[in-house]
């Protein structure tokens, strides 16, 4: 789901919506933006609150997703060209977040958070590579995830700050 469906919509908004219905999306835009900055945020404090890994991840990937509307639809190419990077970014951290907790589940039989402690003694190689996966899923600035944070961001600043 993390990899390609909410892809699809992002994908669908730029096809569609954009492509077909430019005068339509520009006469929507402060809507969509109201609508994707109360999602960024309304999905950013229910992730704070999760202790199953798994819904902290799918929770943060609505979170990107509502960037990614943003970054479509500030109508220039530093927002789409984020939202693209975003996108494709998130495909990949997040689906190997995924296989990461899948990998976490079969041996501990179980995805919250707090029975995973001293996991850098047992598994010291994979917790690198989770804190790697969770780092990039945060938007460390080095990682793709940032570059295409920091698009959206400036592209919808040039459009409406």
């Amino acid at each position: 789901m993390a990899g390609i469906l909410l892809k699809l919509g992002g994908f669908g908004f730029l096809r569609f919506s954009i492509g077909l219905f430019p005068e339509a999306s520009a006469f929507f835009t402060p809507f969509i933006y109201a609508i994707s900055v109360f999602g960024v945020m309304y999905a950013s404090l229910t992730t704070l609150q999760q202790i199953d890994l798994k819904k902290i991840v799918a929770y943060s990937s609505v979170g990107h997703m509502g960037l990614v509307t943003i970054g479509l639809f500030s109508g220039n190419a530093q927002g789409i060209l984020g939202a693209i990077l975003l996108m494709i970014s998130h495909g990949i951290v997040s689906g190997a977040l995924f296989l990461c907790i899948g990998i976490l589940y079969e041996r501990h039989h179980t995805r919250i958070v707090r029975y995973y402690s001293g996991l850098i003694h047992t598994m010291p190689l994979f917790a690198v590579c989770f804190i790697i996966f969770s780092l990039g899923n945060l938007g460390l600035p080095g990682t793709s995830s940032f570059i295409g944070e920091f698009l959206i961001i400036a592209g919808s600043f040039e459009t409406n700050s």
